[in-house]
């Protein structure tokens, strides 16, 4: 195994198996598992948080 990669604020990581994972930096498997380091590096490159939805205000408020 070798040491994660950080790409697009994303960790690269290669399981036991042999398969590449992205991971979150939190530790959270994002997506994977992946054949090649290359194609992992591929697909996070282009990953994109999402924002927060808006909090509910006023009286529809739970």
């Amino acid at each position: 195994m070798s040491a994660a990669k950080s790409i697009n604020g994303y960790l690269i990581n290669q399981a036991k198996d042999g398969q590449w994972w992205i991971d979150s930096v939190g530790g959270e498997n994002i997506a994977g598992p992946f054949p090649t380091e290359a194609l992992a590096i591929e697909v996070a490159s282009v990953l994109q948080d999402q924002p927060a939805a808006p909090k509910r205000r006023g009286k529809d408020k739970p």
